[in-house]
């Protein structure tokens, strides 16, 4: 059985079982205590925990070797320029996309507040744009490496690995050293990645049990008008840039991205399937990893189109159901901190909440707002990491493009799927 069809049965088995207890068994302290809260939320911390060990190795190894195996450092430059560019080119699109369609939708028009009065709402306000830019140079390497902070671990590992370049021959054997520690990382993924199936379902049965399907019903123009931005901007803006400017096919690279985006739906944080995704797309996609190592990791900080569509949606909705007028200032506005936050943001789940606050606060909507859309917002998170995911590997597939870094018989072989390190470690 291929890979990612197993991923889905398992994914589709936690949604089926998580909606059965949420309907039949909710009440049952029992189930709730040591199934739900008990076993699920065990398997499904656990899986988490593994994938997030990975990251700041795998990034780091991944990095250097890449970042050595370009060899030229204004290469690297082009490459860091281009995705960089990119990402805020597709924030743009998909914040626009998505106020353009909340307005003709009109989502929360008539709601009804008092029957749904938000509950105290605390939301951190994140770091300004001058701060975060500051905060790319970590004072303390260690410090940066302890806390899982990524553009701080991309910038140390990007100029540790410029310093090796500029060694040449004097360096060869640290370059020699990180390319087999790269290696060790990605065949511990794979070691990983025979939980994944079980820990997807666990992870889908306790956030459907505790949540159930019925939660949505209440904020059905919400939830909808979202879904509807999320599927038209990954399956119609992205897949046209790839089209358009890597000059490949998209329904082949849909096809291929998929165990990204099912790990993404399954784990709501960009960061935990960086790993994943490191994998799908210099695997099966066939994008050189001087140019994936790079780019992937660098994506998961920045690039946020699946939660730039949530906050465009959930500002008009908000407005709508305060009665409160944007104008056009408003909207320009919105767009503007969307784009402005994205950078720097962590790929964490519920990270979309912080960021909204800040948009809330600076276009003079009540941030206690929020509360209306946090039951919610969990589901919503799983499916815009999707997107987000699928940007990344957009965006890495352009860049590999156009810097002859795409292998096109790996992106076209139709047998990859099934020789991909993936699948190949999960035959049933």
């Amino acid at each position: 059985m291929k890979f990612t069809t197993k991923l889905l049965i398992w994914m589709l088995a936690g949604f089926v079982l998580g909606s059965a207890i949420n309907l039949f068994l909710g009440e049952a302290a029992v189930v709730q205590e040591y199934l739900v809260n008990g076993l699920f939320h065990a398997i499904g911390a656990l899986f988490i925990n593994l994938l997030k060990m990975l990251v700041v190795p795998l990034v780091t190894f991944s990095l250097i070797s890449g970042v050595c195996a370009i060899g030229d450092i204004h290469k690297l430059g082009r490459i860091g320029f281009k995705a960089f560019l990119l990402f805020i080119l597709t924030t743009a699109l998909a914040i626009t996309l998505a106020i353009g369609t909340a307005l003709v939708f009109e989502p929360g028009k008539d709601f009804n507040l008092e029957t749904h009065l938000p509950a105290e709402v605390e939301i951190t306000v994140p770091h300004s744009l001058i701060e975060t830019l500051i905060d790319i140079v970590p004072h303390n390497p260690v410090e940066a490496f302890a806390t899982g902070n990524m553009l701080q671990i991309i910038f140390f590992s990007v100029l540790f690995a410029t310093g090796l370049v500029m060694l040449g021959e004097r360096g060869r054997l640290m370059v020699e050293i990180f390319d087999k520690l790269n290696e060790v990382m990605m065949q511990v993924v794979r070691l990983v990645m025979q939980t994944a199936p079980y820990g997807i379902f666990a992870l889908m049965a306790k956030t459907f049990a505790s949540h159930g399907p019925g939660l949505i019903l209440p904020m059905i123009s919400y939830f909808g008008v979202v879904i509807m931005v999320l599927m038209v901007h990954a399956l119609g803006v992205l897949m046209l840039l790839l089209k358009l400017l890597g000059r490949v096919n998209p329904w082949v690279f849909l096809r291929k991205i998929r165990a990204a985006q099912i790990f993404a739906f399954g784990t709501a944080s960009s960061n935990a399937t960086i790993p994943v995704t490191l994998d799908v797309v210099e695997r099966r996609i066939g994008v050189e990893n001087s140019i994936a190592s790079f780019v992937i990791p660098f994506g998961a900080t920045i690039n946020m189109d699946g939660t730039a569509i949530m906050q465009g949606v959930a500002t008009i909705f908000i407005a709508n159901v305060y009665g409160v007028e944007m104008g056009m200032s408003g909207y320009l506005t919105i767009i503007l901190m969307t784009v402005v936050a994205s950078i720097g943001t962590a790929g964490v789940p519920g990270v979309g909440l912080i960021m909204l606050a800040m948009v809330f606060n600076q276009v003079g909507l009540p941030i206690e707002g929020i509360a209306l859309i946090m039951g919610v917002d969990r589901l919503l998170d799983m499916l815009r990491t999707g997107v987000n995911v699928t940007g990344d590997a957009v965006v890495a597939t352009i860049v590999a493009r156009s810097e002859n870094g795409l292998s096109l018989p790996t992106f076209y072989d139709a047998n990859s799927e099934a020789a991909d390190a993936l699948a190949s470690s999960h035959k049933s």
